[in-house]
Formats: C-alpha cells, structure tokens, sequence
C-alpha cells in the first residue's frame, strides 16, 4: 500500500486529521498541555491545507525541544529550614541514599550544590547557600548565584521568618524571576499545638496562623503577598504540596512541563493521573509525526515487533512510575509486606512474560482498543500507526494503573498523625475518642457511689425508726 494521504487541501481523509487533533487537545486543560497553544495552532492550520510534511517538522521540532527542555531549580533557605529535605524529597531519595543532599541542623551547605533528578535527567535541583552566609551576603546573593540560569526559586522557610528571606524575595522580584514561599515542618508544628491545648486544638485555624503570620510579614515590608505553602517534607501528599506541584506545572512554558510532570513524585492519585496524561501525549504526538506516512500494518504479520525493544520501553514506564522491582522492593520493607504479596496485586512486571504469538496478538489488539478509545477516533481519519505505539499505549496504561494500586497499598499500610487526605489520623481520633469515653465513664462511676452512698444512708434511717 502507498502513502495515505496526498499533499492536496481537498484530500477527504485530511479534513477529518485537523478537527481530530483539535479534539484530542482540547481534553486537557491549557495549564496541563505540554504543547503552547501558538503550536497547537501551527500543526492545525498545516493539517488543514493538506501540508502534512510541514506538520511532520513541526511536530518532529516540537518533540525534540520537550524532550530536551532543561529545568533548573534553584532552592534556598536559613539553616534547618528543611531545603535540603526538601530537595530529596522532590527527587524522590531517601536521605541516607548517597545522592542525597545533606541535611542537618546547622548550615550544610556551603557552595552552590547540583542536584540531578534521578529519572529524570534534565531537571536539575540546585541547593543554594542560605543568604547572609559566608561569602555569600546579601548586597550580591544573586549575582554569586547565577540567578539567570534558574527556571525559578523555592524559599524556605522554617520556624522562624529572617530580613534576610524578605530582601531575597525583593530582590529576586526585581530580576523578574518566580519565586515560591514554601514554609515545611508544619506536622511538627501541629502537633505542638495540639500537646500544648488538647482540649481547645483546631487544626485549620493553626495552620491560618502560621500562613497569617507570613503574610502580614509581607505587608510591613510592602511586598506583595506571595502564595504561601505550607508543607511537611515527611507527607508531601498532605498540606499544600500537592498544591505547590499544581503552581508550579501551570506557571512553567509549556515546553517545560512535559519533564517536570514525569519528575513529581506518586503523592496522590491525581498525581499520578497527571504524569500519565503528560506521557500520553508525548506517545500521541510521537505516534501522529510517524502515522502521518506510515501505511497500514498487517496484523498477521508480529515479528517485526522486537521483544528487546518492547522490554526496554516497558521497564521505562515502570521506573518512571515507581513501579520497578527495586522500588517495589523499598515500598514493600516500608509497608512491612511481602514484595511477592504485593507484585501479585500487579499487571505490569508479568506483561511480557509469554512466548507464544497469539498472545502477543491479544496485547496488540488490547493497546489498539486502549489507544483509539483514548484519542477521538483518530483510526476513523485512516491515519495509521506502527504496532510499537499500540503497546506502548498498553504499557502507559497498565503501569499507571499499578502506581494507584501500589499508592492505596502503601496508605493503607502506613500510619501517621494526620491521614493522607487531610484528616485526622486514625491514632489522632481514637485518643480524643478514648478521652471522651474515659471522661463518661469516669461520670457514671462517680454516680454510682452517690447512688450507693444515698442507699445506704436512706436505709440506715429506715432501720433505725422501725426500732
């Protein structure tokens, strides 16, 4: 079979192509596309006049700039603020892993310290020294920093709020640079509010407090008021983190987002839906700049498809989802299960695992049906795809399907003071609940003394009129 389609405007199969990739796009919400909307434009009206090479370059330019945006993140704060937690916890390292950066009550850091995402490779989380340390005063912070070469910065801040953090957020205003407001330890904090007013403890208001005081600090000093996040490095997945990750994607060029959103760690399940949707698509442009003069696939045909290759990418999937055997095994000892019990909940570490080409056939079939339901009928265009893009579909869909399995698992597992929807704990109820019935019971003892006392003394009185 030859090409699909011709390069004529007329073409009846190319008037179904543009209107197809619009609608594709307009799933997803303009701060999530990892596609500027000038491109979006760009590859429609090329689609539109039948110029599918044009639209092929465009797509092919547009792929290789995602795929190499670099995005660096410069991180700073006081002595014990919790940066340099902050930073492992953002790439997703244990702080006794020996990429991690050090963390400790004094100030560690010294020079400015590269940290490199390790999944993904260009992101680059710089820990910056606090300002006012040593050699790095506040008159000239920013130039000793190289200001320019950060996407934006990240200032913590933890318990206490310095002039020095002020005249940073001033100064990197002036430079016309984003910068957020992160204060962590906040769990630390509730539960000293808590040990200190058991009885009077309101979480919500606490945490308005803390976020109040920053915010009139940024009033004195006549700054406008930045967003203040609240976090805690130990529970990313409550507080306002998930909320700084949401910030930050939508504040980020479009270009850049595609590599931050595959960096942001499996939290909650809306984080992982949205590292899913941002690796769908990339596979969907990818297939689309292939399809637009691919021919159709003989389905009988499967030993083309190299089994190498398919391994390769599937394991791709399953290290950038955290679903690989060596985080597998770390959630497994966190969970305190057995990593067999918890890789049979599984689909993605057995997808593979056949020698037979019917069954290949079937997994084929499987990511044909997955990828059109997925992309607005784009078969029905006669656009075709390699088999490759079918399974890697396939691949994507399971994989993150097994990150929410593997999230449920670890939070059912894993106790803490607060849950991770923003409640109250478990442990953190069942003592207010405990207090409350030891308070009853404590009552009702007390009652049935009077009771038996009262008895007594009534009885007593009886006896004695009777004789």
């Amino acid at each position: 079979m030859g090409q699909r389609f011709s390069n004529t405007p007329n073409d009846e199969d190319n008037g179904n192509l543009p209107s197809s990739f619009t609608k594709y796009f307009k799933n997803y919400k303009p701060e999530t596309k990892i596609i500027s909307e000038e491109i979006t434009h760009s590859i429609e009206l090329r689609l539109k006049n039948g110029d599918l090479q044009g639209a092929n370059s465009v797509i092919s330019n547009v792929l290789k700039v995602i795929d190499n945006a670099k995005i660096n993140i410069a991180v700073t704060g006081e002595s014990g603020s919790g940066k340099s937690s902050l930073i492992n916890a953002l790439r997703k390292v244990k702080h006794a892993g020996e990429s991690s950066a050090t963390v400790g009550v004094t100030e560690t850091t010294m020079e400015i310290k590269p940290y490199e995402h390790p999944k993904v490779k260009n992101l680059i989380l710089w820990d910056l020294p606090g300002i006012g340390t040593p050699n790095f005063e506040p008159n000239n912070y920013l130039e000793k920093v190289e200001f320019k070469k950060y996407d934006f910065f990240i200032i913590v801040s933890s318990p206490r709020f310095t002039k020095h953090e002020l005249d940073l957020a001033k100064a990197i205003i002036m430079m016309k640079k984003n910068y957020y407001f992160v204060r962590t330890k906040v769990d630390i904090d509730l539960k000293n509010e808590e040990t200190c007013h058991r009885h009077t403890f309101d979480r919500e208001k606490t945490l308005n407090q803390i976020r109040n005081y920053y915010l009139d600090s940024f009033r004195k000093s006549k700054i406008n008021e930045p967003q203040v996040f609240l976090i805690s490095n130990q529970d990313l997945s409550n507080y306002d983190f998930p909320v700084l990750m949401d910030t930050l994607i939508k504040d980020l060029p479009a270009e850049k987002r595609h590599n931050f959103l595959l960096s942001i760690p499996n939290i909650t399940e809306a984080a992982i839906q949205k590292k899913y949707n941002s690796a769908k698509q990339f596979i969907w442009l990818s297939a689309m700049k292939d399809g637009l003069f691919a021919t159709f696939p003989r389905m009988g045909i499967l030993n083309d498809l190299d089994m190498n290759k398919l391994k390769k990418r599937l394991n791709f999937y399953r290290d950038l989802f955290g679903v690989d055997d060596e985080s597998l095994i770390s959630i497994a000892m966190d969970a305190q299960m057995p990593i067999r019990q918890l890789k049979k909940k599984l689909k993605s570490p057995y997808l593979l695992e056949f020698n037979k080409e019917e069954t290949l056939r079937e997994l084929l079939l499987k990511g044909m049906a997955i990828f059109t339901s997925a992309n607005g009928g784009l078969l029905a265009t006669g656009l075709y795809f390699t088999k490759t893009y079918y399974l890697e579909f396939h691949f994507l869909n399971t994989v993150a399907e097994d990150a929410k399995v593997v999230l449920k698992e670890a939070f059912r597992r894993m106790p803490g003071p607060v849950s991770r929807r923003g409640y109250p704990a478990r442990g953190v109820g069942r003592r207010r609940v405990q207090g409350f019935v030891l308070v009853i019971l404590g009552g009702l003892v007390f009652l049935g003394f009077f009771w038996v006392f009262f008895l007594e003394v009534n009885l007593g009185k009886e006896i004695s009129y009777d004789m």
